[in-house]
């Protein structure tokens, strides 16, 4: 199989992840899907998704909330197409009001399912955001989609997405998209990145 997808998770998710499991399921045969649990701090996980897509050489990257938010800044350098699941672009906001200890929602490879968020990371974050835009390029808005669920209470980067990219869809769910979401919304409009 040539073709890869790689899928960047959420920030409280992992590698199995259900979104990930699901898209694993609907390419099989058709496509590898590579969900690698991604590092902490954003700095190190831009790092470890550029060596992955020079190593693997993905077709697609899709990315959910902070997946999608790395995934933007990943594409936009190394102009892959992407497939952004209601991205969290301004992560300080979500982190800010979550200072603290926190565990995983999905078991993580290594088996560490603790972590802290601390205000290092939150600074380490906000450099990050203040420079998503840096390798924007006009000739990438149709290559990086945006997908918004409408019941999406916690990310609502819509008009920022806009102001950036033209190709916004929509779906009825919420932020983090179940299995069947995934198949109905996420792989049709992978597909057609793909091609």
């Amino acid at each position: 199989m040539a073709r890869k997808i790689l899928f960047l998770h959420g920030f409280f998710a992992s590698g199995c992840c259900i979104p990930a499991q699901a898209l694993r399921q609907a390419f099989a045969g058709k496509a590898e899907v590579l969900t690698p649990d991604l590092p902490l701090h954003p700095n190190e996980a831009l790092a470890f998704i550029e060596d992955i897509c020079k190593q693997e050489k993905p077709c697609v990257l899709v990315g959910n909330s902070n997946g999608a938010f790395l995934a933007q800044i990943v594409a936009s350098r190394l102009g892959i197409p992407a497939l952004l699941g209601n991205p969290y672009l301004e992560m300080t906001r979500f982190l800010i009001k979550r200072i603290g200890v926190h565990e995983y929602k999905s078991p993580r490879a290594n088996g560490r399912q603790h972590f802290v968020i601390d205000q290092p990371l939150i600074d380490e974050f906000a450099e990050v955001q203040a420079h998503q835009w840096d390798n924007f390029r006009t000739e990438q808005n149709d290559r990086i989609w945006g997908l918004f669920g409408e019941n999406d209470h916690l990310a609502h980067f819509e008009p920022l997405f806009l102001q950036y990219y033209t190709h916004a869809h929509h779906f009825p769910g919420g932020h983090t998209p179940t299995a069947e979401e995934v198949r109905e919304y996420y792989v049709p409009l992978t597909e057609k990145l793909i091609q």
